[in-house]
């Protein structure tokens, strides 16, 4: 049985540039993910939030 996957894209806090595009099983995590991931426009790490 297929898990229902859905797509999106993790964007800079700080400068709001869409940097990394990633899945998640919606069943497990229906919450908005949050993750700390290297910003190339900041040049640093930064914290990225999920946007549809």
């Amino acid at each position: 049985m297929n898990m229902p996957r859905d797509g999106f894209t993790l964007v800079c806090e700080s400068c709001k540039m869409e940097n990394y595009i990633s899945k998640k099983n919606k069943k497990n995590t229906p919450e908005k993910v949050e993750l700390s991931k290297y910003c190339s426009k900041c040049r640093k790490h930064q914290n990225h939030k999920e946007k549809k």
